[in-house]
């Protein structure tokens, strides 16, 4: 090595040095937030960032409109959703996110990574699915049809699929089978942070320092993280229920209520009595029963 000897690296666990590794890090993460803000907010940079992804990828105009969409399930398929985030001019347009929950043909989901990839784009650009849900404050409403037509009435130039050259040959297949054309599609592989086109058999690599994959990383980041969130909204609001099954007497008005006031089951597991009976409907002998049940041995289990 250059120094010609072992080197030993120590990290600091208390007093004054592990106060200073702190505060290292803290200028470091302010730094790093400045820097990303300040790409964020010139306009020069969204722009030579969507110039370059056009050149990239063969396009005949800038991308000011981009979709990018993640699929998010459990390990054996369950709570299968997906997100679209949207940047328009390279800023994220949170008003435009949308939530999918994947069915498939038996309504249950659990599909391959490529099938949800397909669902998703299919129904987007159908326009037929009223179950697509709007990042709001209770995050909670559902989209008519007639408002989420005048929404996805604006096609985008670019969809990016957190995947490789698959899931964008799927993504690229669902919208021609919806009747869809002239949109570019591509694929980001996290690994390698390669740019994959569905028709291509190498992908495109764009280099480290360039605007146009960072804007490409920072969508792709941007759904990843709303699958996410939504997914575990969906877990926790399955757990919920599932423990409400072997309840008597809990119906889905009696859950709805205690989902809303204890927010996920290990927040319901920790209330009292007098907790569930501030809950409206909920008696002594009700809460009694709820609180029973949720800590015998088999709602333990």
């Amino acid at each position: 090595n250059m120094r010609g000897s072992k080197v030993s690296i120590r990290v600091a666990e208390r007093g004054e040095k592990r106060a200073l590794m702190e505060r290292a890090n803290e200028n470091a993460s302010q730094a790093l937030t400045r820097i990303k803000s300040s790409r964020i907010n010139s306009i020069d940079i969204r722009t030579e960032a969507m110039n370059e992804i056009s050149k990239a990828l063969g396009m005949k105009e800038s991308p000011l409109r981009i979709e990018c969409y993640d699929i998010s399930n459990t390990v054996d398929g369950s709570y299968q959703v997906a997100s679209m985030v949207v940047f328009e001019d390279g800023i994220a347009r949170p008003s435009e996110y949308r939530h999918f929950v994947i069915r498939g043909e038996n309504g249950v989901g659990k599909l391959d990574d490529l099938s949800a990839v397909y669902e998703t784009i299919f129904r987007r650009f159908k326009h037929s699915d009223s179950n697509v849900e709007s990042e709001n404050l209770n995050n909670s409403a559902i989209v008519a049809d007639s408002n989420q037509n005048r929404r996805f009435a604006y096609k985008p130039q670019l969809i990016i699929i957190d995947g490789a050259k698959e899931q964008a040959k799927s993504a690229k297949r669902a919208m021609l089978d919806a009747g869809i054309s002239g949109i570019t599609v591509c694929g980001l592989a996290k690994k390698l942070e390669e740019v994959w086109l569905p028709d291509e058999d190498y992908p495109i690599i764009l280099k480290r320092s360039s605007e146009g994959l960072y804007l490409l990383q920072r969508a792709r980041d941007e759904s990843h993280r709303f699958a996410i969130t939504y997914h575990r909204k969906c877990r926790r609001k399955g757990a919920l229920h599932s423990a409400f099954d072997t309840i008597p007497g809990i119906g889905e008005v009696y859950r709805k209520r205690l989902l809303s006031s204890f927010g996920s089951l290990k927040e319901l597991k920790k209330a009292s009595l007098e907790d569930l009976q501030k809950v409206n409907g909920i008696g002594e002998s009700k809460a009694k029963t709820i609180f029973d049940a949720l800590h015998s041995e088999t709602a333990g289990s």
